[in-house]
């Protein structure tokens, strides 16, 4: 158990497992055998549930946890050192995006944690539906290690509260813009817990303009439904979604491309995509806004409601205070991609492409010394959530080494 008691009196709402003062803090070797088969089996619950049709993140929740990718994770993990988990890991969740906290709760389980993962008092209904499914694993016998080890509890934003709970914990995990981190970061915690914090991040994404002009409808398809995947799910509010679209090449070129592309993402969104009289004027108070702010803009397309489009006679170096949403996108055509040395920060996070050759794109980030751009994907991966995350082995970091010599 805990060396450090924790508080029986807070007033917690228990979405699943169950009080935390009895919480098992005796933590496990990163990726176990019990929380493998836990999380296989809440991937075959999840994969089974009619929810996973209505919701996609549920269903690419469950399809992470699957056993043969955990088994990958396992294996890519392997090393000759002993590892345990930290002990107890209090994980602070976002708001805007409903299945983070799942994903950040397996990140803990699978560095060998026991685990108090706080998500919003008003949960999404994916929030509910997880938690669901949770408690019923926790029920099952067979589970009852990991039963004993987590926790998902929900509070209305109460300093004291996490205050509480982060002076009990070995590691604590922060989701959230940059001033919920800055004022969470100043609840104390104890002198050896460690803190991995996910603060906002700004996406973009690069497309080659001879390949998309060169791509057949098949392939163009293909192209237009994984951007819709990376940008529309979740409304650009994931720190992976794209807002800036980069053309790689010259503007002839690129004006073939934009041609076939954007009317091919707009059949997808309008197909997919149902858009409310609110975030339809949203986006248009957006475009409004951007255009009168931001001297670099030059020109707009519509596509009907279903994409904005702005065009960039330049990059602003603080390209990234500008953000799209519900489909409203900037723009900028580059012969080279010498442009990002301007606009790459350490707020720039996740890179998605088509037609570049990723491996020599990170090579060339890391020759430069560019202080951002943590992951490098294709389009249509923007999304993918991985024990690497942000630039952190996030399950390296929250277990120890039991080193000998």
């Amino acid at each position: 158990m805990s060396k450090r008691p924790l508080p029986a009196d807070l007033p917690l709402t228990y979405h699943a497992g169950a009080g935390i003062a009895d919480i098992d803090c005796r933590p496990l070797p990163p990726y176990a055998p019990p929380t493998l088969a836990f999380l296989a089996d809440l991937s075959r619950r999840l994969l089974a549930d009619s929810a996973c049709r209505t919701f996609p993140d549920i269903a690419a929740f469950g399809y992470w946890c699957r056993p043969a990718n955990l088994a990958r994770l396992a294996a890519a993990a392997a090393g000759p050192q002993r590892r345990l988990g930290r002990g107890l890991a209090l994980h602070i969740a976002p708001a805007n995006v409903p299945v983070n906290f799942a994903f950040s709760l397996a990140f803990g389980m699978l560095a060998g944690n026991a685990n108090i993962v706080r998500v919003p008092a008003a949960p999404k209904e994916q929030t509910l539906i997880l938690c669901a499914a949770l408690r019923e694993l926790f029920a099952e016998p067979v589970h009852a290690r990991l039963a004993a080890m987590n926790r998902v509890v929900g509070y209305p934003r109460d300093d004291a509260i996490t205050a509480a709970l982060s002076a009990c914990c070995d590691a604590r995990v922060l989701w959230g813009g940059d001033r919920s981190i800055a004022q969470l970061r100043q609840l104390p915690m104890p002198p050896r817990c460690v803190e991995i914090a996910f603060a906002d991040r700004y996406s973009l994404c690069l497309l080659d303009a001879a390949s998309v002009a060169a791509s057949d409808a098949a392939a163009l398809a293909k192209l237009a439904g994984d951007f819709y995947n990376d940008a529309y799910l979740l409304d650009q509010n994931a720190c992976s979604s794209p807002h800036l679209v980069l053309w790689l090449g010259d503007e002839a070129t690129a004006a073939r491309a934009q041609a076939v592309f954007w009317p091919a993402l707009a059949e997808v969104v309008r197909d997919k995509y149902p858009l409310s009289a609110v975030q339809a004027v949203d986006k248009l108070s957006d475009l409004c806004r951007i255009a009168l702010e931001l001297p670099a803009a030059v020109a707009s397309t519509r596509h009907g409601n279903a994409i904005y489009r702005i065009r960039l006679a330049a990059l602003p170096p603080d390209i990234e205070r500008v953000r799209g949403r519900h489909g409203l996108f900037l723009e900028y055509v580059s012969p080279d991609s010498d442009c990002l040395d301007a606009i790459v920060d350490e707020k720039t996070q996740t890179l998605t492409c088509y037609g570049v050759d990723r491996e020599q794109l990170a090579q060339t980030i890391v020759d430069r010394g560019l202080r951002g751009i943590d992951r490098i994907v294709p389009v249509g991966r923007a999304l993918d959530i991985g024990p690497v995350w942000d630039g952190y082995d996030v399950v390296g970091a929250l277990s120890r080494i039991v080193h000998t010599k």
